[in-house]
């Protein structure tokens, strides 16, 4: 009976596979094998003897199901594994695990399970930035309420909003690969690092396992592969999943009732209330938003990894074999909701044009102080004025363009020509336009 959410409502298949314990077997029998070649490669073994072991470790001879009743028996998952194995092997199992410790082969495995997650997650992240970028270049003229301190602050476009999202998104890619040769690599390096099992050939072994795998080697360890790697490695699906969280509150925010610029898509037989007919909830956003919690509280217990006793104890195993896959499976079907959403957003321009209007014109403040300064008048000065005048116009609930003509100093300065042009809010967007375009030509 399934009991966690990712079991029955959250996730895809092909994520969760990557982290089935079939999966988890598999990559250990692979270590396995490529192990038991190195060592006959530099004289060990009997090659014959590593082709029987490279023959035999795979899931068609080892089969999970007595791989775990071994380990009923014997309360050790790696030993379970390699006695399974050797059942197959005849008397070449007698070479199997020679000279390793268990974190050898588990660890390494995770390095072969992060590397296929990591295939997916480079074309989900390069997925949505180009949804971003798309809707950037789409509504690159698009000129909307720019918000401070969730109050009106002066004109923007919804192309520079997603332009900065789909740069950020092209920040994490360059993270992913900067992380890459420090998360994807395995180790042979004995009980305590030392590598004295493996005798006067371990580095070459150790090198060519990894060689084999198509990881990197450590440069140095103990028992285990140093959890600062992993570490690094959970902190940026953690990172990655702020971002969704930074957008998805946006959107969220821009889909309130009193502002409704932009919402999630509704599909025509979408319910979004079970009392309230009228409701369309943001749930994609929401649900983003939510689960981007779970990646991150993952993220803060990897760090708790880090520190082991001495040459290494226990306590980092059994949270990772909760947490890795958890935030990997959450933030690879939260990236997929990421890019439904953004890729269905509707715009509603008349909402967006009434709420630049809202102010009567004092988003605009800016504007005219600018075009006083260029005017001849100190910056100072004009800040002054144009306060003024905006003030007045909220306390008497009059037009912020009645009051700039009415006072003495603006209208020596300005024409109603001059006070209406600095009131465009089309007028006054600076580079928004070309930044977007640079943008789309940087990453095209």
């Amino acid at each position: 009976m399934a009991v966690h959410p990712i079991e029955y409502r959250y996730g895809r298949a092909e994520v969760k596979k990557i982290f089935e314990e079939e999966t988890r077997v598999k990559y250990m029998l692979l270590t396995e094998a490529a192990l038991a070649q190195a060592h006959a490669s530099v004289g060990n073994i009997p090659q014959a003897a590593a082709d029987e072991i490279k023959e035999k470790a795979k899931l068609d001879y080892v089969c999970l199901d007595r791989v775990k009743a071994i380990e009923a028996e014997i309360h050790h998952d790696v030993m379970a594994l390699v006695k399974a194995l050797d059942e197959q092997c005849g008397d070449s199992g007698k070479y199997i695990h020679l000279g390793a410790t268990s974190n050898d082969v588990t660890d390494t495995a995770l390095a072969l399970q992060i590397r296929d997650y990591i295939f997916l997650l480079e074309k989900n992240l390069l997925d949505l930035r180009n949804v971003l970028l798309s809707q950037a270049e789409k509504h690159k003229k698009t000129v909307c309420v720019g918000r401070t301190h969730a109050q009106h602050a002066v004109p923007t476009t919804y192309g520079l909003k997603f332009g900065i999202w789909a740069a950020e998104m092209q920040r994490h890619l360059e993270r992913l690969n900067e992380i890459k040769p420090r998360i994807l690599v395995g180790q042979m390096t004995g009980a305590v690092g030392t590598q004295a099992a493996f005798g006067e050939h371990a580095a070459e072994i150790q090198r060519q396992v990894m060689v084999e795998l198509g990881l990197g080697s450590v440069d140095l360890s103990n028992q285990v592969i140093q959890r600062d790697r992993h570490s690094e490695f959970m902190l940026h699906l953690a990172l990655i999943s702020e971002s969704l969280n930074k957008f998805s509150t946006e959107i969220r925010n821009l889909q309130r009732t009193e502002i409704m610029e932009v919402a999630e898509g509704f599909r025509k037989k979408q319910v979004g209330s079970s009392t309230m007919p009228h409701k369309m909830n943001p749930i994609y956003a929401e649900r983003i938003c939510g689960l981007s919690r779970i990646v991150k509280s993952c993220g803060v217990t990897s760090l708790e990894n880090i520190p082991l006793w001495h040459e290494r104890d226990l306590t980092n195993s059994s949270p990772e074999r909760i947490i890795l896959p958890e935030a990997a499976i959450i933030l690879d079907y939260i990236l997929q909701l990421s890019i439904d959403l953004m890729e269905n957003l509707v715009f509603h321009p008349e909402n967006i044009k009434r709420n630049l209007e809202m102010t009567g014109g004092r988003i605009m403040a800016e504007s005219v102080m600018i075009s006083l300064v260029e005017a001849g008048v100190s910056r100072q000065k004009a800040h002054e004025m144009v306060r003024e005048c905006a003030l007045e116009s909220v306390r008497e609930k009059t037009s912020f363009k009645d009051k700039l003509l009415a006072h003495k100093e603006v209208s020596t300065h300005l024409s109603e020509k001059q006070v209406d042009e600095a009131l465009d809010p089309a007028n006054y967007v600076g580079t928004a336009e070309k930044q977007v375009q640079d943008l789309a030509e940087k990453y095209s």
